[in-house]
Parts: C-alpha cells; sequence; structure tokens
C-alpha cells in the first residue's frame, strides 16, 4: 500500500515538472513573437520613382460634325464614308431659290442707292463748282446738295452691307471640309430637306482628322502632380499586340474632374501610316517622381481595414495609430502620407492586433 502510494506521488510530480516547462517555452515563444512584432523604423523623407500604368483611348485630332447653316434641298453630295478631302473641298451643295431671288434683290437695291449717291455727289460737285462764282448759288442750296450726297451715301453703303450679308448667306449653300480629314459618317442623300430645324441631332456628315490623333488618359488625382508636359509616353494598343509605341504629353487640362478626380491629359500621336483609328483602346504607362514630402515605408507598415489605412506610431512605448494615404509603390514599399515627422518611431510590422494606446 506504501509503495502504490509513493509511486502515485511520483507520477504527479513528473506531471507537474512536464507541465511547467510547456509553459515556460511557450511564455518564451510569445515574448520572442511579441518583441518581432515590434520592431520600429525611423522615418526619413523619401521619394520613390516609379511609372503608372492607365488606360486611354485614341481620338482624332480634329473632330466636326457637319450640320446645315440654312433651309434647303440637298443637290449634290460629292463624298462618302471614307472619302479622304482637303481642307476647302466641296462636300455637298445644296440650292434654296427664295435665297436666290433675295441675294438677286438686294443687289438691285444696292444697284439703285449706288446710282442715286453718284447722282447727289455730281449734283452737289456742280454747285460747289459753280459757287465759286459771287452770288450764283445760295449756302443754303450748298448746304442742302451736301447734305443730300451724304445721306445717299449712307442709304448706299447700307444696301451694300445687306447685299453683302445675303451673298454670304448664299454661300453656305456651298458646304466645304474646314480641315484635311475623312469623312466617317454620311446621312442625306441628294433631294433631302434639310435644315438646322429639321433633325438637329443628326449631322450631314462627320469629318475627322486622322493623320495626327489624341491619346487622351485621365490621370488619378494622386498622380496628377507629378505628369509634366513634354514627358515621354510609352504605350500598346489593344487592337496591335506585340507593338510599343511613344509620344509626348501635349497638354493637360489643369483640372480635376469632379466625377472621377482625375485630370485629363493628351499626347499627340502621328498617324501619317494610318495604322492607328480613332476609338482604339490603349495602355500607356506615365513615369511619376514621387512626392517630396512622402515617407517610405514597407507594405508591412501599413494596417488597411474597411474604414481607412493607418501607420502604427510608437510615441514613447505607447502605440498610437495616424491614419495615412499612400502614395507611389514599388515592391513591398509604399509612399505613406499623414501626420508624421523626420525621425518618428513605427512598428515596422503592424497589425490591427496592436490596439491604439497599447505598450509596446
Amino acid at each position: 500500500m506504501y509503495n502504490k502510494i509513493k509511486l502515485s506521488l511520483l507520477f504527479l510530480l513528473a506531471a507537474f515538472c512536464a507541465s511547467s516547462c510547456h509553459t515556460a517555452d511557450a511564455n518564451k515563444t510569445a515574448n520572442s513573437i511579441k518583441k518581432e512584432e515590434c520592431r520600429l523604423l525611423v522615418l526619413a523623407p523619401h521619394t520613390i520613382s516609379s511609372q503608372v500604368k492607365l488606360p486611354g483611348v485614341l481620338q482624332p485630332f480634329e473632330f466636326v460634325q457637319i450640320f446645315p447653316k440654312l433651309n434647303g434641298f440637298v443637290k449634290d453630295v460629292f463624298v462618302d464614308r471614307g472619302s479622304v478631302v482637303k481642307k476647302g473641298a466641296l462636300l455637298i451643295r445644296m440650292e434654296a431659290p427664295e435665297l436666290e431671288q433675295k441675294v438677286s434683290a438686294s443687289k438691285l437695291k444696292y444697284a439703285q442707292a449706288h446710282a442715286m449717291y453718284l447722282t447727289s455727289k455730281d449734283r452737289y460737285m456742280r454747285l460747289l463748282e459753280t459757287s465759286k462764282t459771287p452770288g450764283t448759288i445760295s449756302p443754303y442750296d450748298l448746304s442742302a446738295a451736301a447734305s443730300k450726297m451724304a445721306g445717299d451715301s449712307a442709304t448706299s453703303q447700307g444696301e451694300y452691307a445687306n447685299y453683302k450679308a445675303e451673298e454670304d448667306m448664299y454661300a453656305y449653300l456651298k458646304v466645304v471640309a474646314p480641315f484635311d480629314g475623312v469623312i466617317t459618317e454620311r446621312n442625306v442623300h441628294p433631294g433631302t430637306l434639310v435644315g438646322p430645324g429639321s433633325d438637329a441631332s443628326k449631322p450631314m456628315l462627320v469629318l475627322q482628322q486622322q493623320s495626327k490623333l489624341r491619346l487622351v488618359i485621365n490621370v488619378p488625382e494622386q498622380f496628377s502632380a507629378q505628369i509634366k508636359d513634354g514627358q515621354v509616353v510609352h504605350f500598346k494598343v489593344n487592337a496591335l499586340q506585340g507593338q510599343d509605341f511613344s509620344g509626348t504629353i501635349s497638354r493637360s487640362s489643369g483640372n480635376l474632374s469632379s466625377n472621377f478626380r482625375s485630370e485629363t491629359i493628351e499626347v499627340d500621336v502621328s498617324n501619317a501610316k494610318n495604322i492607328f483609328k480613332p476609338g482604339m483602346y490603349a495602355e500607356a504607362v506615365l513615369p511619376v517622381n514621387g512626392s517630396a514630402n512622402a515617407f517610405v515605408v514597407p507594405k508591412s507598415a501599413v494596417v488597411a481595414t474597411t474604414e481607412k489605412k493607418y501607420v502604427i506610431l510608437a510615441n514613447n512605448g505607447i502605440s498610437k495609430w495616424v491614419d495615412i494615404t499612400e502614395g507611389n509603390q514599388e515592391n513591398d514599399s509604399t509612399e505613406v502620407f499623414g501626420a508624421l515627422h523626420d525621425g518618428d518611431k513605427i512598428v515596422q510590422d503592424a497589425s490591427y492586433q496592436i490596439k491604439d494606446g497599447a505598450k509596446l
């Protein structure tokens, strides 16, 4: 009996020792993990120069929808979809008989008014010459003749202005190309009645300049300050796989879209060989130089939740969550912006398990 009790006590003592050793090992492991999780990083200003890929679309350098200026019938259409035209080329000839009559009537009125002015001028000049002989012409008659000549001159000039206005309107019956380009749409045929109020939603013709295109790219707000005119942009076109192209930034809008918080930039693209087509989608690679006010930290130092992104600042051994926004990224590093200062210490391997205000 005594031996059984002794064996039981030895068994319990062995079990207690084993449990104590296991607990000590566990505590040692926990302490080493805690120490690793709280490695600190000293902040120093730094930037990341990298590239950003953005979608773009090729658009005509110049684009116009041609609508009729006057009411009339289409007499002749000299182009069709796909026609290549030069600036000033005749595209459509319209006819409007009532406008032709107005031009003729205004021309006759001007001729009549001009003839009356010439008569008044001749009479005044004769009276002026005769008045050089004392007592032949009264001053009143000479003044009246001068007034009549001035009035007829004003009437003549007014009729001439009306005539030229009607003539200019008549010129709109001939529709000409405002620039070199390609007709991409045609919606009228001879005999069609057209006018400003007939079907304003559909143009007679659509003309695009395709020898030179614009690559339009919307740059997100976070990169807009890093993009400058004159920078080289490399791009690929989805429809032309395996080919690389490049151009320079020619212009930028200088403002951010209220809907997408982005700035629109344009890259001029030469298309003399007609490789590209307006409407093609492209993927552009833009160089970004980073911000001088940024701090570069490992991505492991940034904690991202559904509500915000933050880093954990070590403030005299106490953790403090600091909200940040990210900038350029490269490999496992990222630029961060927030209430941070040169020399601050942050947790390098941050985790949401480290609560705000916890001891580090």
